[in-house]
Parts: C-alpha cells; sequence; structure tokens
C-alpha cells in the first residue's frame, strides 16, 4: 500500500468514528424512550429493521461507486461533504455562541417518552407505533452515518475502514447504553460536530481538489493545513457569534 494510503487512513477513519458517535448517540436516545416506555420488542426490532435497511444501502452503494471515474467521484463526494462538513460547523458555532440551544439528550429522551405514553389505542397498535418511531430515528441518523462512510470512504478507496470507525462508534455507544441504561447526556456532542464539521469540510475541499485535478502540495498530508484552516475560522465565528449575541462590539 502507498505512503498516502495510510496518511489518509486515520483521519477518515477518526472522521467516520467521530460522526457515527454523534448519530448514534441521537438514535440510541429515542430507542431508549421506546424501551423503557413501550418495551424492548418494539424497540429492538424498529432498530434492527433499520439496521439491516441502512446495511442493504451501503453494500450497494459502496461497490458502485467503483464504476464512477474516480475524478467525477472525487468532486461529487467533495462537494457534498463541504456543504454536510460546514452545516455542522455552523450549528456548532451558533451554539457554542448561545444563539441556538444546545442538543439536550435528556431533554430529547423526556420528549419522546412523553409522546408515547399520550398515545392511546390497542396494546398490539401502540406496539407498532413504537417500534416505527425506533425505525424512524435509527433509519434517520443512520443515513447521515451511511452517507459519510460512503463519502469519506469513496475518494481514496476507504470504504471498509471508513465503515469499521463507523460500527466502533456504534459498538461503544451501545455498551455504554447498555451499562448506563439512561441518555447519553455526558457525550460532548456539541463539540464532537465541531471537530467532525471541521474535518468534514477539509475533507470536502480536499475532494473537490482533486476531482478538479489539483496537485495538492504533500499529497494527503494538505489536509492537516486545510483542517487547520477550518478549526481557527470556526473558532473565529464562534466568538465573533457570542460577542454579537451578547450586544459586545465584536
Amino acid at each position: 500500500m502507498s505512503p498516502d494510503f495510510w496518511t489518509a487512513l486515520f483521519p477518515a477513519v477518526a472522521a467516520a468514528f467521530l460522526a457515527s458517535l454523534v448519530e448514534v448517540v441521537e438514535a440510541f436516545t429515542i430507542v431508549l424512550a421506546v424501551g423503557t416506555t413501550r418495551g424492548w420488542r418494539p424497540a429492538v426490532a424498529g432498530a434492527a429493521a433499520a439496521i439491516v435497511v441502512l446495511g442493504l444501502i451501503v453494500l450497494t452503494l459502496g461497490p458502485a461507486l467503483r464504476f464512477i471515474p474516480i475524478r467525477t467521484l472525487q468532486l461529487v463526494v467533495g462537494i457534498l461533504l463541504l456543504l454536510f462538513g460546514t452545516g455542522w460547523l455552523r450549528k456548532a458555532v451558533l451554539r457554542w455562541a448561545g444563539v441556538i440551544a444546545l442538543h439536550d439528550e435528556s431533554a430529547a429522551y423526556a420528549r419522546e417518552a412523553a409522546d408515547l405514553r399520550s398515545r392511546t389505542g390497542a396494546p398490539r397498535t401502540l406496539r407498532w407505533i413504537a417500534g416505527i418511531a425506533a425505525f424512524k430515528a435509527v433509519l434517520l441518523e443512520g443515513l447521515e452515518v451511511a452517507f459519510i462512510v460512503i463519502a469519506i470512504g469513496a475518494g481514496k478507496g476507504l470504504l471498509w475502514e471508513a465503515s469499521l470507525g463507523a460500527l466502533a462508534a456504534c459498538a461503544l455507544v451501545l455498551v455504554l447504553g447498555a451499562a448506563l441504561r439512561k441518555p447519553l447526556a455526558q457525550v460532548p456532542e456539541n463539540t464532537l460536530k465541531f471537530g467532525v464539521g471541521v474535518m468534514l469540510s477539509a475533507f470536502g475541499v480536499f475532494w473537490t481538489g482533486e476531482g478538479l485535478g489539483v496537485r495538492w502540495p504533500g499529497a494527503d498530508l494538505a489536509l492537516l493545513p486545510l483542517a487547520a484552516l477550518f478549526l481557527l475560522a470556526g473558532i473565529g465565528l464562534a466568538h465573533l457569534a457570542r460577542a454579537l449575541a451578547a450586544g459586545r462590539p465584536a
């Protein structure tokens, strides 16, 4: 394997792991609410069905990407990653500045549990509703994970390595969730989203450049200064947004 492969391996796996960690924590909160409110059978059945669908999506799209010219693939996934990453970075900056509220897993759990308890009907119907809630949560959050894994892995032939990073995040959340049996509110979600936004944005610029035929100085090592650039920009914008939100001179 080329040195470029090993240079790109760690940031790709790390980005897939951290992004998946955020999304899996959010999905786990809903599945936990379903399990503790309506029973674990619909919670597990809904989550398992969503995982099967996600697995089929990854197994179908992943190999199919080999038939797309590499430059075209890099350009498309680069633009998508840049849009996705800057979106995460924007939300993290606004949350850090206090412009929008921090995501609270305990509050999300309480809302979902209250919604499930408020529903009336036959027990079988309520179990179906609960299972669908678990299925929808895992599928929606999992689609973001699948996109990130495919997009990060496709540009450099790291699909399976990025998938292992995502699976490691899933395993970590499941182990912690099974041990604690409560929402994982202590996970620093906003900090993770900030870091993932930086990494995805850097990958986005890098892959877009590769797709346009740019020869990056240092090859894959160019990811490091790109990430540093987005990190500094994010920190600067967070300070600016906080100053403006507080009504102080920026």
